[in-house]
C-alpha cells in the first residue's frame, strides 16, 4: 500500500481524496496557496506545504513547487484530482521521472487522449464509434476543406485539437462561413492551448451527453461502471448529472461499455477514466476521453457501490483490479447538482464570506463540500463550492429527494445557484428525462425573456 500521498488540488476534490487516503491508512500532504491555508482538507491532512500565492499559475499549476513538496515530505505518490494539472502529460512525466507515482494513466496515454485528433484516431482503431469528421487536422487548402465539409454535410463544427471544457469550437452552417471559422478557431486555439491545430466534425443538432466510467489496472484488466447523463449544460459546462441515463437499455449499456473496456486494454489504460459520447437517435459518437476522476463520479459510486478514488489509490499502488464486470450491478438512481458561488440569474461569480452553512441530510443524501461557517470563498478559482448528490430507488424518488435536499441547504452570506437547481428539478422536461444538451440553455433563455417581458 502507498504510505504517503501529496494531494495536488484544492476544495471538495482534495477533501474527497484525503478521506479515501485516510480510510486506507495512507498519510496525506496537502499543498495549498496562501489564500487556501484555511481549507478544511489542509487542517485535516497529516502535513501541509504552502506552494505559492493565489494565482493558479504560481501555485496549483507550478510543477516544480508540487514536486518539491513531495520531496521534502518524503511522499511516494501525487494525486492530481481534476482540473489544474490532472490531464497535463508533462506533469505526469516529470512526477514519474522524479521518482514518484502519478495516480493516473501514463504520460503517453494522457498526451494521446489530450490531443483530440490523436484520440479520435486511437478510438477509431479500437472500434469506438466516432462522429463523422475530417479524420485529422485541417490543412491550409481551402478547396479541400470545403470538400471535406460538403462530404460530412452541414452543419459542421470546427474544434481545437488541444481544446476542452467547451472552448475552442465553432459551428458552421454554410460554405461561405467555413474558411473564416477555421482561421478564427486556429487563432483562438493557439492563444488558449498553445496548439493551433483544428479538425472538423459533423455537428449533431440535438444530441445528449452520455459518458461511460471505466477502471483499468494497466495489467490487462478493465471494467466499465455504466453510464452517466450529463446533458443539463450551460455554455458546454455541466450543471446536473445523473446515473443511469434515462432511456439507455441494458443491452446498449453492455454494448458501448464493452467497446470502452476493449479500448482501455488496447491503449494500456491505467486508473479511472471516462469516455464521453454524444448520443443521438440511438447511436453513440465518441468526442473525448477524460483521463482523470470526474466531478460527477459520486453518482456512479452510489449506483454501483464502488469507491472510485479508493480504486485509483489501489491501482497506483500496483494492485490488480479486484472488480470483475459481473460484480458491477446498477442499483437505483442517483442525481448530482453542482453548487456554485454565483448569481443564479446572471451567473456572475459571488466570492465572499459564508456567515451560515447548513448541509441537508436524510436518507439517500450526500454532500461533497469543503465549505463551512466562516469560510471565505476566494475569487481566484472555479466557483464550484460543493456537490449535492442524492440516491433513490428510481429516478422519481431521486428527484423528490433532491428537491427536499435543495430546500434544506443554506449558504448565507453569498449567492449560490441553488435556486437555479430548484427550478431544474421542478422543470417538466427534466422530470420526463432524456433532454438534449441544448435544453437547459433554451429554457433559461425563455425564462429570461419572460422575466423582461419578451415572452
Amino acid at each position: 500500500m502507498l504510505e504517503k500521498v501529496v494531494i495536488a488540488n484544492r476544495g471538495e476534490i482534495a477533501l474527497r481524496i484525503l478521506r479515501a487516503c485516510h480510510a486506507l491508512g495512507i498519510k496525506t500532504v496537502a499543498v495549498h496557496s496562501t489564500v487556501d491555508r484555511n481549507l478544511k482538507h489542509v487542517a485535516m491532512a497529516d502535513e501541509s506545504v504552502c506552494i505559492g500565492p493565489p494565482p493558479s499559475a504560481h501555485s496549483y499549476l507550478d510543477i516544480p513547487a508540487i514536486i518539491a513538496a513531495a520531496e521534502v515530505t518524503d511522499a511516494q505518490a501525487i494525486h492530481p484530482g481534476y482540473g489544474f494539472l490532472s490531464e497535463n502529460a508533462d506533469f505526469a512525466e516529470r512526477v514519474e521521472k522524479s521518482g514518484f507515482i502519478f495516480i493516473g494513466p501514463t504520460a503517453d496515454v494522457i498526451r494521446m487522449m489530450g490531443d483530440k485528433v490523436e484520440a479520435i484516431r486511437a478510438m477509431k482503431a479500437a472500434g469506438v464509434p466516432c462522429v463523422p469528421g475530417s479524420g485529422g487536422p485541417l490543412g491550409e487548402d481551402g478547396d479541400e476543406n470545403h470538400r471535406i465539409a460538403r462530404e460530412i454535410g452541414y452543419p459542421v463544427i470546427i474544434k481545437a485539437a488541444g481544446g476542452g471544457g467547451g472552448r475552442g469550437m465553432r459551428v458552421v452552417h454554410t460554405d461561405a462561413a467555413l474558411l473564416n471559422a477555421i482561421v478564427t478557431t486556429q487563432s483562438e486555439a493557439k492563444a488558449a492551448f498553445g496548439n493551433g491545430q483544428v479538425y472538423m466534425e459533423k455537428f449533431l443538432e440535438n444530441p445528449r451527453h452520455i459518458e461511460i466510467q471505466v477502471l483499468a489496472d494497466g495489467q490487462g484488466q478493465a471494467v466499465h461502471l455504466g453510464e452517466r447523463d450529463c446533458s443539463m449544460q450551460r455554455r458546454h459546462q455541466k450543471v446536473v448529472e445523473e446515473a443511469p441515463a434515462p432511456g439507455i437499455t441494458d443491452a446498449q449499456r453492455e454494448q458501448i461499455g464493452r467497446v470502452c473496456v476493449e479500448a482501455c486494454l488496447r491503449i494500456g489504460y491505467r486508473g479511472a477514466g471516462t469516455f464521453e459520447f454524444l448520443y443521438e437517435d440511438g447511436a453513440f459518437y465518441f468526442i473525448e476521453m477524460n483521463t482523470r476522476i470526474q466531478v460527477e463520479h459520486p453518482v456512479t459510486e452510489w449506483v454501483t457501490g464502488i469507491d472510485l478514488v479508493r480504486e485509483q489509490l489501489l491501482i497506483a499502488a500496483g494492485h490488480k483490479l479486484s472488480i470483475r464486470q459481473s460484480d458491477v450491478v446498477i442499483r437505483g438512481h442517483a442525481i448530482e447538482c453542482r453548487v456554485n458561488a454565483e448569481d443564479p440569474d446572471t451567473f456572475m461569480p459571488c466570492p465572499g464570506l459564508i456567515n451560515h452553512f447548513h448541509a441537508p441530510g436524510g436518507p439517500g443524501v450526500r454532500v461533497d463540500s469543503h465549505i463551512y461557517e466562516g469560510y471565505r470563498v476566494p475569487p481566484n478559482y472555479d466557483s464550484m463550492i460543493g456537490k449535492l448528490i442524492v440516491h433513490g430507488a428510481d429516478r422519481t424518488q431521486a428527484i423528490a429527494r433532491m428537491r427536499v435536499a435543495l430546500g434544506e441547504m443554506i449558504v448565507d452570506g453569498i449567492k449560490t445557484n441553488v435556486p437555479l437547481q430548484q427550478r431544474i428539478m421542478a422543470d417538466r422536461g427534466f422530470q420526463l428525462g432524456g433532454m438534449n444538451i441544448h435544453y437547459l440553455e433554451k429554457r433559461l433563455k425563455e425564462q429570461h425573456e419572460k422575466a423582461i417581458g419578451l415572452g
